[in-house]
């Protein structure tokens, strides 16, 4: 099977609807929360060059777009999403280190960074020599984090002030010396019990409201 992954332009726009489908019911069946996408906003990122898509045969098979924040001091990647035909081949971690190496050529000062649940995007991200971080390494700009408001745990963000959630905030700072292998080798099962704790905290909480409030 033979994939290609190239930089989006206006012909990949008939794909902006089955990629916001394909983003939204990986979200539900993993049970977490989700910042959703309009295909409009995915055909803008297309038209600019700001996203890169994986291709089998003509037929969309992944898809991530780049973000930049403060005058790109910060750049993100979202949306990253493999079709659920081509998953299990390592085409996620392909599409993402294209991203990377994309990013650092057109932002080559900015500090790469992401917010995720998901413990493979976590793996894929501390390959590429990201580091777990607090969120307050992470942008300021308010637009970043209203992009979160469609995502069910956006009370959880606000009640935070922006700097905790069940996500966990991952960073590349190009002015740091790199290793090979990373830096900061990932550890599933250290960051699995740190989701874990994390969900049981804000529980908890939530919990502690409630029975107060019935008080």
């Amino acid at each position: 099977m033979k994939i290609s992954i190239v930089v989006t332009q206006e012909e990949h726009f008939k794909f902006a609807q089955e990629i916001c489908d394909t983003i939204e019911s990986s979200a539900l069946l993993r049970g977490t929360g989700i910042a959703k996408r309009t295909p409009e906003y995915i055909q803008k990122k297309m038209a600019n060059g700001d996203a890169m898509i994986a291709l089998a045969d003509g037929k969309f098979a992944g898809f991530c777009y780049i973000e930049s924040w403060q005058h790109g001091k910060f750049v993100a990647h979202s949306g990253l999403i493999v079709h659920p035909d081509y998953r299990s081949h390592g085409l996620a971690k392909k599409i993402k280190s294209k991203v990377f190496d994309y990013s650092l050529k057109r932002f080559p000062d900015a500090k790469i960074f992401g917010i995720t649940t998901g413990l493979a995007v976590m793996k894929i991200n501390s390959e590429l020599g990201y580091k777990p971080v607090p969120f307050s390494e992470l942008t300021t700009d308010p637009s970043f984090w209203a992009g979160c408001k469609t995502c069910t745990n956006f009370p959880i963000l606000q009640s935070k002030e922006n700097k905790m959630c069940l996500c966990t905030g991952m960073l590349y700072d190009p002015k740091e010396k790199q290793k090979t292998p990373p830096r900061h080798p990932f550890n599933e099962a250290v960051l699995s019990r740190l989701k874990k704790i994390k969900q049981a905290l804000f529980l908890n909480k939530l919990l502690s409201f409630v029975f107060l409030f019935k008080i």
